[in-house]
Parts: C-alpha cells; sequence; structure tokens
C-alpha cells in the first residue's frame, strides 16, 4: 500500500499474552471467550505489530514490539515467542536493517511497545537502532518517571531511558508536524498522551491504534482494557475516532490483533463493527 510518499508495511515483530479479563474490562469472559480463547492461564495471545513508513528520504518505523531482553521468567510470565517473526527479520523481509531506520515513533512507552526500541550487548543497554530519532510525547514521558501503582508496571526503564542517555529521544508537544502526511492524535484514556499517527494523502488515511483499539474485538464502545487509567475518557475517545472511519472511510491499523490487522469500519443498529479487512 501507498499513502503519499510513503510505502506501507506491516511489521510482525512477535507473539505474546496477556490477562484476558484485564484485556477487557467489564465485559465478561463468556463473552470476550467467543472470539478470544483463553490458555490454561487464562491469557489471550496478541500480536505485537509495528508499522514501516518507506519514503525516499525516510524510513520511519512507528512502535517495535516487546524486543528480547526479557528473563526466562519474564518470557513464562508473558509468553513471549519470536518463532514465527522477529523485528529484525520482519524489516529483513522489506529491505531493511537496523541501521537503515531514521526515525521511530512511539506512541508511548509501555514495554510491549517499545521494548524493541533498546538491545542488550554484553552488560550494556544500547538504542537499536543507531542512526534514528525516537519521538515521544513529553507528557508521557513525565509519566513514565511518576507512574501510578496502577500502572508501574507497564514502564520498563531499560526499554527507553537509554534513549536519553544516548540522547536519542526527541520530546514532542501535542500534534507537531514533524513529517510530511502525518498527524497525531493524542489520546489520555490509556495514559497520559498516548501519541496515535494519522498518515494521509487526502485520499487514503490510516489510524495507528496502538492501545486505543488494541484489536477488532475493541471496536464495540464498552470494550475497555482494565488497564486504562481513565476508562470513561477512552470511551469518548472511542466514538470520536470511530464516528471520523467510519464518515471518512478511513483504515485502522491493529497492533495486537492475532488474526486481523487493519480494516475498515461502519454503524450498525448496534454501534460499530468491522466493515472491509484491509491488506497492507
Amino acid at each position: 500500500m501507498k499513502i503519499g510518499n510513503y510505502e506501507i508495511y506491516s511489521i510482525e515483530t512477535g507473539k505474546f499474552s496477556l490477562d484476558g479479563g484485564a484485556m477487557f474490562g467489564i465485559i465478561p469472559k463468556v463473552i470476550w471467550e467467543k472470539t478470544n480463547s483463553a490458555d490454561n492461564k487464562n491469557r489471550i495471545e496478541l500480536a505485537a505489530r509495528a508499522l514501516l513508513l518507506k519514503s525516499e528520504e525516510k524510513i520511519i518505523l512507528i512502535d517495535n514490539g516487546n524486543g528480547e531482553k526479557f528473563s526466562e521468567k519474564q518470557i513464562d510470565i508473558y509468553n513471549l515467542t519470536h518463532e514465527k517473526s522477529s523485528l529484525e527479520n520482519s524489516l529483513k523481509n522489506v529491505g531493511v536493517k537496523f541501521e537503515d531506520v531514521t526515525d521511530v515513533i512511539l506512541t508511548h512507552l509501555h514495554f510491549d511497545h517499545c521494548g524493541g526500541s533498546t538491545k542488550k550487548v554484553g552488560n550494556e543497554i544500547i538504542p537499536s537502532f543507531p542512526n534514528a530519532k525516537y519521538y515521544v510525547q513529553k507528557k508521557h514521558f513525565l509519566r513514565s518517571q511518576n507512574a501510578s501503582e496502577k500502572d508501574r508496571g507497564s514502564f520498563m526503564e531499560d526499554d527507553f531511558m537509554p534513549l536519553v542517555n544516548f540522547r536519542f529521544l526527541e520530546f514532542m508537544e501535542g500534534n507537531e508536524k514533524i513529517f510530511p502526511n502525518i498527524e497525531f492524535e493524542i489520546c489520555n484514556g490509556h495514559t497520559d498522551s498516548q501519541q496515535h499517527p494519522i498518515v494521509s494523502d487526502g485520499t487514503t488515511t490510516l489510524f495507528y491504534c496502538g492501545d486505543l483499539f488494541p484489536t477488532t474485538s475493541h471496536i464495540p464502545l464498552p470494550y475497555i482494557m482494565g488497564y486504562d487509567i481513565r476508562p470513561l475518557q477512552t470511551l469518548e475517545e472511542k466514538r470520536k475516532i470511530l464516528n471520523s472511519a467510519a464518515d471518512r472511510n478511513w483504515i485502522l491499523f491493529f497492533e495486537h490483533d492475532t488474526n486481523t490487522i487493519a480494516t475498515t469500519v461502519q454503524r450498525t443498529q448496534k454501534g460499530f463493527a468491522i466493515n472491509e479487512k484491509i491488506i497492507l
């Protein structure tokens, strides 16, 4: 797919699992397990999917999965696997090496979105993309430094503090126009200042869902994660984006859905639903 001056590629970085109840909040298991089967630990399998934008001037990566710095205990807890896909191999499949990436946009600093930002070399943690600038909202970074008991476990400092120490991390404030054909929707329900890239050339528009809609199962308005720090704000943010997506035929790109990469949406008598699956 091409949008404006960018060739668009879905990048599979691996799979992991999280508790199904946490992923669906108030929705009973008897309902969510119809589309998201749980294992014997009540975990559902999730993708860790990134998006790559290639132009003549830029190679931009949006998020980068869990990374590969986890301990054996963490690998077991999160059921992490890179058997079928990894960040490095998926980039190679589209002709990109780590050193080719010019920019990394981080929606937010939770481990499953920015873990691939750094890698362990010997006893040192260093940036994975040696020639790239990394971008995150300043308010969100401040959240990572002062997280609450509710969300502290989602931040792993080895994923992003080396970026600060190596002076790779750039702070954004709101919808800054730093790249052609890319704007940002800032949402605060899941966490402070999660930034959602919107890639558009006026004809085709792609909205990067991040954790606003982790999977297609989260399209219905009440389906909100227990991880969200402001669930009622998430509800209104979902409503706003779904209305725009339905009215303007936006493509929604899903970071965590294991089966569906992207869709358009439509209004129904019950709210919103998938309209058409999109192949990138």
